[in-house]
């Protein structure tokens, strides 16, 4: 399961959500805004950055990292990209703090001595998803990325719950994002099921949800049915190029404003390898003329 992705769009639908795992959370909590940013000579990439409010001065800036396998050198890079990124805008921020999400704690990295000072400060935030507490008694947001921890023979009975208490909890406008975010974390739970299944086992209807239609689950649904483990194949890979190819271009107009067709068009057509590179690469661009260019390198 693509869990860094899950998160980040739970941060971006709910940018304090973050601070609800923290002790003490800043007071304008509810005006941070959550961004990815990139750090140059040398380039570093930092995925989940939480930015204070421009008009409240300077602020505290939050560095986040969800980190599901081990990294040995995990707060050695963290340490290294927060540092200069505050050093290269220490005029814009106050203070900075990191937080490290974890499923649990036999996934931190284990030589931990070198950095026991920073660890061991109020600066530094380790969340462990599977210490916070029973699913049902915690905040929804919360919930949801403890669900991506959630065992496989747990995660049905809880993704229903979840729905039910979205249904009940969440004004109908605003439930939308909610029941996408389960459905993505449940459709990469059980990538192997038909969207009959899937629809039996959530208790709704996939078809209509964006997430279903972004990974083409009925035509997987169509190969399993006509018997075509050939179809099915090419199926799944074309959900997952398109998308691929749709989160890139959510992320570039998010960046720089709305994208052509004629822009859009040939991201559709880039193998999959490809546009994995395309969104990395693309948190080093100025402008979207950078596109065309990195294509035209990678000969495509």
């Amino acid at each position: 399961m693509r869990r860094d992705s899950i998160f980040y769009k739970l941060f971006q639908q709910s940018p304090t959500l973050l601070f609800e795992l923290l002790t003490n959370p800043p007071k304008n909590a509810q005006n941070y805004r959550f961004d990815s940013v990139a750090v140059k000579e040398p380039k570093f990439e930092i995925d989940g950055v939480f930015l204070p409010p421009e008009s409240a001065g300077a602020g505290i800036v939050y560095f986040c990292e969800v980190q599901f396998q081990k990294d040995e050198q995990l707060y050695e890079r963290v340490f290294a990209e927060s540092s200069l990124y505050f050093y290269r805008n220490r005029v814009r921020f106050s203070d900075w703090q990191a937080v490290i999400i974890y499923p649990s704690r036999s996934i931190e990295q284990s030589d931990i001595h070198p950095h026991r000072g920073l660890l061991n400060s109020a600066q530094m935030h380790r969340v462990y998803l599977n210490e916070l507490g029973d699913i049902r008694q915690l905040p929804l947001w919360v919930a949801l990325m403890v669900l991506t921890t959630v065992e496989s023979e747990q995660a049905p009975q809880e993704a229903r719950y979840l729905l039910e208490r979205t249904s009940q909890e969440v004004p109908e406008g605003a439930s939308r994002a909610i029941i996408e975010i389960i459905t993505t974390i449940m459709v990469y739970k059980f990538e192997n099921l038909s969207r009959a299944e899937a629809e039996s086992m959530l208790g709704i209807t996939l078809k209509e949800t964006r997430v279903y239609r972004e990974i083409k689950e009925e035509g997987r649904e169509e190969g399993r049915e006509e018997g075509r483990e050939e179809g099915r194949e090419e199926g799944r890979d074309e959900g997952r190029r398109e998308e691929a190819a749709n989160l890139i271009i959510r992320l570039l107009t998010k960046r720089f404003g709305e994208l052509s067709g004629e822009m859009r068009s040939p991201l559709f057509d880039l193998p999959l390898p490809v546009l994995e590179d395309l969104s990395e690469a693309l948190l080093d661009f100025t402008s979207l003329a950078d596109l065309p260019t990195w294509l035209e390198a990678v000969g495509n």
